[in-house]
């Protein structure tokens, strides 16, 4: 089972995690913003890793990135007995997961994720990958870290939309959780929240996304779950990340949960209160991602060629009430081109 660890002293948990294990080599990847922020702040637990730097940002999570990381570690002894530290957001967990599974077909991992979205999605579960083509998440293999250090003494300052993007990740675990815990975290103010309180919100958040990993841990059924929003979402994101505008991850999945939601609502008959409270959600803290009808053919493009689909059809998970989730759910492209249109009236476009 993968370990969680929930502190904000990170540097002790790294010093922990890798007591006794008695590795030849430690690597720290960092991008260009980890290693000038955060690298100094957990830098006595490092003091022997050897650090490897990648550009930041999502355009660089690509083949020439990773084949710059595997050449690192070859050129400077990593053996199967090596350690890799992915210190960084979702770019640097997803890619350096990726390094290290398939460096020598495989050498440790411990993901410590410093922004909310890296510590509430990409760090923990066992994905790893990078963009390829053109398309998100193209290449990629299941292996889970040894140990994710999951914190928030990073995120002060992180600006707000780094803690958007987290936090609608959060508030898709809510509605897979309960009612409950979506309407607690629609009540939360997340621009003002003490550190302390969110890590624990967090770790509850965090710890929904385990249990269901931990049931399916390559994605053949229950999984599928998480992919609430993320059909949606990441044609999105593709689309924007297509006409070189690229969008918040988080972001991509808000405005794809409020589409995916209203496919709920319209095919099982999830509460239209619900829909309507989400989407209100969503339109006040993150306003919309514009798109017209001439869009829908190239999003429904991405939607056909997404990894979720079995035969180029369009796969969705769907709920019928918060905590109550419907997976492999095949949608017609009629449907979605309806569903596209009401997420468009809703978010005023």
């Amino acid at each position: 089972m993968q370990q969680l660890i929930f502190t904000n002293d990170v540097a002790q948990a790294l010093a922990t995690v890798t007591a006794g294990k008695h590795y030849n080599r430690t690597f720290v990847l960092v991008d260009e913003n980890t290693a000038r922020l955060v690298l100094p702040q957990v830098q006595s637990a490092l003091a022997d890793a050897h650090v490897i730097t990648i550009p930041a940002g999502d355009t660089h999570k690509n083949l020439e990135t990773l084949t710059h990381v595997w050449s690192e570690l070859d050129n400077n002894g990593a053996t199967r007995h090596s350690l890799l530290i992915n210190l960084g957001g979702g770019v640097v967990t997803d890619l350096g997961g990726m390094a290290a599974a398939t460096f020598k077909r495989g050498i440790d991992f411990v993901n410590c994720p410093t922004t909310l979205l890296s510590a509430v999605d990409a760090a923990v579960g066992g994905k790893t990958g990078i963009n390829f083509n053109g398309l998100k998440n193209e290449l990629g293999v299941f292996q889970e870290a040894s140990a994710v250090i999951i914190s928030t003494c990073f995120f002060a300052t992180l600006p707000a939309t780094e803690l958007k993007s987290g936090y609608a990740e959060m508030i898709k675990h809510g509605m897979l959780e309960s009612k409950s815990e979506f309407d607690r975290l629609l009540d939360f103010d997340i621009a003002h929240a003490s550190l302390d309180t969110l890590l624990s919100l967090l770790e509850t958040s965090v710890k929904v996304k385990q249990r269901i990993v931990e049931q399916d841990p390559h994605e053949k059924g229950l999984r599928r779950a998480l992919n609430l929003g993320h059909t949606v979402g990441h044609a999105f994101e593709s689309h924007a990340l297509h006409q070189d505008k690229p969008i918040p991850h988080g972001y991509a999945v808000a405005w794809g949960l409020v589409a995916e939601t209203v496919l709920s609502h319209v095919k099982m008959k999830m509460a239209s209160s619900d829909l309507q409270a989400l989407a209100t959600y969503v339109r006040n803290n993150y306003g919309a991602f514009y798109i017209t009808c001439d869009d829908y053919p190239t999003l429904l493009d991405y939607m056909h060629h997404d990894k979720k689909s079995v035969s180029g059809e369009i796969n969705c998970s769907l709920m019928r009430a918060c905590g109550d989730v419907e997976t492999g759910v095949t949608i017609s492209d009629d449907d979605m081109k309806a569903a596209l249109d009401i997420y468009r009236d809703l978010m005023g476009i």
